[in-house]
């Protein structure tokens, strides 16, 4: 049972860890995307150096390792295992994004694998997540600041429709993740300084 668990977290680690950011943009172009813009290694990032739509492939693919890695873990672990080790290796997951082995421990913010994560594991999260994120951005035109709530939204979420405390503390701590991973974002929409997102996005946005 033992090396069920570690197999399970070492693999949702390394799947996690996977900079489709990095790879398609030093593919595409050539060029680290880590000295593009804002540095981040997400959807965002990538959709500066190579244009919307691999932007959203980048997207839809982080989110997919997370929705993958998920089924997988699912399969390693014993059915009879308590439910905080999936969410551990899930939580592990994001982890890998955000501070990859693969980049030196950079990384990106975490938003398209938690929504990987949370479409497997717990869809209506997932499905507010979205509905939060659409609207904030449509409204505000912040992607960052959508991002926030939009992860803050998700331990209400649990809270009031899961009525676990596992999920619920899983979805705390990784709404503290994006929220942390967001820092410098925030800090610049406190100062007014946030860039606001257009579409599509052009080199000049500057939002992570």
């Amino acid at each position: 049972m033992m090396i069920n668990i570690i197999i399970a977290f070492f693999i949702s680690y390394i799947i996690g860890a996977i900079p489709f950011a990095f790879i398609l943009t030093r593919f595409m172009t050539g060029k680290d995307v880590r000295k593009i813009g804002s540095g981040n290694v997400g959807a965002t990032n990538a959709s500066r150096a190579m244009g919307f739509k691999y932007g959203v492939l980048v997207a839809l693919l982080d989110l997919l390792k997370g929705y993958v890695a998920v089924s997988l873990t699912k399969i390693i672990l014993p059915d009879n295992l308590a439910s905080y080790y999936l969410l551990g290796a899930s939580l592990l997951i994001i982890i890998g994004h955000n501070w990859s082995v693969f980049l030196s421990f950079s990384g990106g913010k975490g938003v398209a694998t938690t929504l990987g994560v949370f479409l497997n594991l717990v869809p209506l999260t997932f499905v507010i997540f979205i509905i939060v994120w659409f609207t904030v951005v449509i409204l505000t035109k912040y992607v960052s600041l959508a991002s926030i709530l939009g992860a803050l939204s998700s331990p209400i979420i649990s809270i009031i429709f899961y009525n676990n405390s596992y999920i619920t503390l899983f979805s705390c701590l990784v709404a503290i993740l994006i929220i942390l991973r967001h820092y410098s974002n925030l800090n610049r929409l406190i100062r007014g300084r946030e860039r606001r997102f257009s579409f599509p996005p052009g080199k000049k946005n500057k939002e992570g």
